[in-house]
């Protein structure tokens, strides 16, 4: 008898008032919202196209096997499959259909997991050749109502190896009103005789901002508030699955009493604010170790796991190197404006090599993290490794500094010396040179005379007496953002002592100008007044200058004679860096090197 009967029953003379009707039960999100035809199934349209032609031209499988991590929905798709098949409306007729908009006779049945000619087996609980015994033996029969009948096995990568063995035969030559759908989350457990005679569909996890839109869809039948970085947070963690998204959001409301914020997800799941590992990030960057410590403690002591804290530290590098390789990446949804703006700028101030030794020791220092007896410490040391790395030269930046030491310091011996420098061994000048960006604020005040310093670098700071004197000060107190601002952004009108005018070039970053003035009054100790103008339109920024460089060497190598039967004789073959003696030269190359130098060109992101 259906539990849906009216209150008052015509024919039948109750005499008393009905009893109260029973509160309806809680049903979790993930259930209540299961979707019911393949519409409402979310980030699966390959798999819904395929089908969908499919049925259009008669051509339906006599077996399907679905595969996919948890909770991307392949019970629910099986089922739908299941109703897809048996489709018949109201008035009768028709065939096999994934239009499913209007219900059909046997459509709240097969939903509901109750009609007979729909078989649901649990492979985990029924794992034996008895059990597909059953099923053989029932599968002679046809089926009682619908037009087929329909076994769906859930995780059938359970079965026995005896299982398997008695369906094949079944399976391969079933009778023509038998269909077969199977469940996995482990394809590679399933036989290959039993793949080969079924339709595969891997089910894709679910796009992260996909979700999210899915999320805020629920949220609105639900009449809950929720903020657009709860949404973002809580669609990263589900990792694509929708039964855990819903399973998450579900608590989060809970916990939040019927809103959903961004902080309280965070402190429910363990995270940090997301804008707040980006400030790590930027002062583990800058090698400014004692913030980015002071940063990780009060993030820690807010609920934040230590672990958890890396691994945001480490997913944000990887986006940053995604949106330096990938700059259209920026306009996923899941991202959050923080992320999205700086992650641009710290991509573009960032070298390719920066990155992946950052994510490199992030990577360790996770494991590490995991292991260790206290955890919050072993993190911390962890950004210690990473502050003072990033004041590491590369190659080429050492090679320079090699040139330019004076050669009483012991510069070349130390560099030789098998990285001794690096840990305070033999080879001091390897030491320095090491940490040459922080020798400024530590090693060389200790190290170098006092006489000394006086005479490298006046009392009252740098001269500045042009543009790249400024990028060259800003390279040297490791703020990669606003030397490439400067680089980029800033078309100079006028310089003189405590004095810049520019202009700026279009959707520059108006923030420049006080951004500017602040730490070049604080780098240099003297006051400078930098204004933007828009009466001039200024000189070429340094980056516009470096390129019509670059275009002018590189047309004019490409019209050699020499260099243009090379071209024409490899197709494909293109110049990456043309060198100039006065390139040798900074280098310091023996003038017996000098040919086979000129004769080779680098990518900007090679070690050599």
């Amino acid at each position: 008898m259906s539990a849906d009967l009216p209150d008052e029953t015509p024919g039948f003379d109750l005499g008393a008032p009905s009893a109260p009707t029973a509160a309806t039960p809680y049903r979790v999100l993930a259930r209540k919202y299961r979707p019911q035809n393949f519409t409402d199934l979310i980030g699966q349209e390959a798999m819904v196209r395929t089908l969908s032609n499919a049925f259009a031209s008669g051509r339906i499988a006599q077996a399907y096997i679905l595969t996919g991590v948890r909770g991307v929905g392949k019970t629910t798709t099986a089922r739908i499959l299941a109703r897809a098949l048996n489709y018949e409306p109201m008035e009768g007729g028709g065939g096999p259909s994934l239009d499913l908009s209007v219900m059909g006779r046997h459509c709240r049945d097969i939903i509901e997991s109750r009609h007979v000619d729909v078989m649901e087996m649990d492979a985990a609980s029924n794992t034996s050749i008895n059990d597909i015994r059953e099923i053989i033996e029932g599968s002679r029969y046809r089926p009682a109502m619908a037009r087929y009948k329909v076994y769906i096995i859930d995780e059938v990568h359970m079965l026995s190896t005896a299982a398997f063995n008695g369906l094949l035969k079944t399976l391969e030559e079933p009778p023509e009103h038998v269909k077969f759908v199977f469940a996995t989350t482990e394809i590679r457990k399933v036989p290959v005789t039993v793949l080969s005679r079924c339709q595969r569909f891997d089910l894709r996890r679910v796009e992260a901002g996909v979700l999210a839109a899915h999320i805020a869809g629920i949220c609105a039948k639900e009449n809950v508030t929720v903020e657009a970085e709860a949404l973002s947070t809580i669609a990263r963690a589900a990792e694509g699955s929708v039964r855990d998204a819903l399973s998450l959001l579900d608590q989060a409301i809970a916990h939040g009493g019927g809103s959903v914020g961004a902080e309280e997800v965070r402190r429910l799941l363990g995270l940090a604010d997301r804008a707040r590992v980006i400030d790590l990030f930027e002062a583990l960057m800058k090698g400014d170790v004692a913030r980015a410590l002071a940063e990780f403690r009060d993030q820690y002591d807010g609920g934040a796991d230590a672990a958890v804290i890396l691994t945001d530290l480490a997913e944000f590098t990887h986006l940053v190197t995604r949106l330096k390789i990938v700059p259209e990446s920026a306009d996923d949804a899941a991202l959050v404006e923080a992320e999205r703006m700086r992650g641009v700028e710290m991509g573009q101030a960032l070298s390719m090599r920066v990155l992946s030794r950052t994510w490199q020791m992030l990577s360790k220092g996770i494991t590490e993290v995991q292991q260790a007896a206290k955890p919050a410490q072993a993190a911390e040391m962890v950004l210690v490794r990473l502050g003072y790395a990033a004041d590491l030269p590369t190659p080429d930046e050492a090679l320079r500094r090699l040139k330019d030491m004076p050669s009483s310091e012991g510069a070349a011996p130390g560099l030789s010396g098998g990285g001794n420098g690096g840990n305070g061994g033999g080879g001091g000048g390897g030491s320095r040179l090491a940490l040459a960006p922080r020798a400024e604020r530590m090693a060389e005040n200790v190290a170098a005379p006092a006489p000394a310093r006086a005479a490298s670098q006046p009392q009252d700071g740098p001269v500045l007496a042009s543009l790249q004197d400024v990028v060259a000060l800003a390279s040297a107190r490791r703020d990669l953002l606003l030397k490439h601002a400067v680089e980029t952004q800033v078309r100079l009108v006028h310089l003189e002592e405590g004095r810049i005018e520019f202009a700026l070039v279009p959707d520059g970053n108006p923030n420049l100008v006080q951004d500017l003035s602040r730490k070049l009054t604080e780098w240099t100790g003297r006051r400078w007044l930098v204004s933007l103008t828009s009466r001039a339109p200024g000189a070429p920024t340094l980056a516009e200058t470096a390129h019509a460089v670059r275009q002018e060497r590189e047309e004019g190598i490409r019209a050699d004679p020499l260099v243009s039967a090379v071209l024409s004789r490899f197709p494909g073959a293109q110049i990456v860096d043309v060198r100039t003696r006065e390139d040798i030269a900074e280098i310091g190359l023996a003038p017996a090197d000098e040919d086979a130098y000129m004769g080779v060109g680098f990518d900007d992101e090679t070690e050599t």
